[in-house]
């Protein structure tokens, strides 16, 4: 698996501002060119997630948001886009229906993966055991504290992707990239495709990250533009969002839709 650099994963959650709107969200950035979505399903007592998230998910769940509406957004998208989606969420959700149970479902309705962050290698509930009899691939979480033994418990996994937390804390505070930090040399080269966030607000952060990662995941700044949108008289979300992923992308950093994995 090479980490050749495709673009940007773009964070949003179902149910956000509501279930119609939230299709709206999934469109915008699918056609402001976004190589992945990853989409959050709510839960009401996350671990990592900023204010900005945090508040995105408290409107999702007092509004009424099930687990099956994201799944059926998913089927939506794919049928609208062949942009890779993947799931993020957290334990509680996927022990909820069922660890086995709840990968076929989002195996059925198009996930191309799955990112439970609280659900590690060795702790995971026999999550890792079902992405690979469903083929569809569990993507890990490190940041840069991981302990020597987590990291190589981690690897031995072989995971198809790695998502990397740039520094260690919640979403939505900015993250100063150095390309010579000892963390992003070791993640660019592995092996396996390294999603790369936490903090990437701006297209120079972008910038700085095209070489050495597979695809630089974006987050708060795509909620806040939703729910910018929400308080102001213009509440095209669509076009927000299309041309924010389209600003982020940047100068000489051509993304490229993805088909087939």
């Amino acid at each position: 698996m090479k980490n050749q650099t495709v673009g940007i994963m773009a964070h949003m959650v179902a149910g956000f501002p509501d279930n119609k709107k939230s299709f709206d969200v999934a469109r915008g950035l699918i056609d402001g060119n976004a190589s992945y979505l990853e989409i959050q399903f709510p839960f009401s007592d996350p671990s990592a997630d900023g204010p900005i998230i945090q508040t995105a998910c408290s409107i999702a769940l007092e509004s009424g948001f099930r687990v099956s509406d994201g799944f059926g957004l998913i089927e939506k998208i794919r049928k609208y886009s062949t942009t890779p989606v993947f799931i993020m969420s957290y334990g509680s959700i996927v022990f909820s229906p069922g660890v086995k149970n709840f990968v076929r479902m989002a195996k059925e309705a198009g996930a191309g993966g799955l990112i439970i962050p609280d659900l590690m290698p060795g702790y995971d509930e026999d999550l890792y055991a079902a992405g690979r009899e469903m083929d569809i691939p569990i993507v890990p979480v490190i940041t840069p504290t991981v302990r020597a033994e987590r990291y190589e418990r981690i690897l031995r996994e072989s995971p198809e992707y790695l998502y990397a937390a740039l520094r260690v804390g919640i979403t939505g505070e900015k993250t100063i990239i150095n390309k010579e930090d000892l963390f992003i040399k070791k993640i660019s080269s592995l092996p396996c495709r390294i999603l790369a966030g936490f903090g990437i607000k701006t297209p120079q952060q972008v910038e700085q990250l095209k070489n050495l990662v597979h695809a630089v995941v974006i987050g708060s700044e795509f909620v806040k533009t939703v729910i910018n949108a929400e308080n102001s008289a213009d509440k095209d979300i669509y076009r927000r969002l299309r041309d924010k992923i389209k600003w982020l992308n940047g100068a000489g950093f051509q993304q490229k839709r993805l088909t087939g994995l």
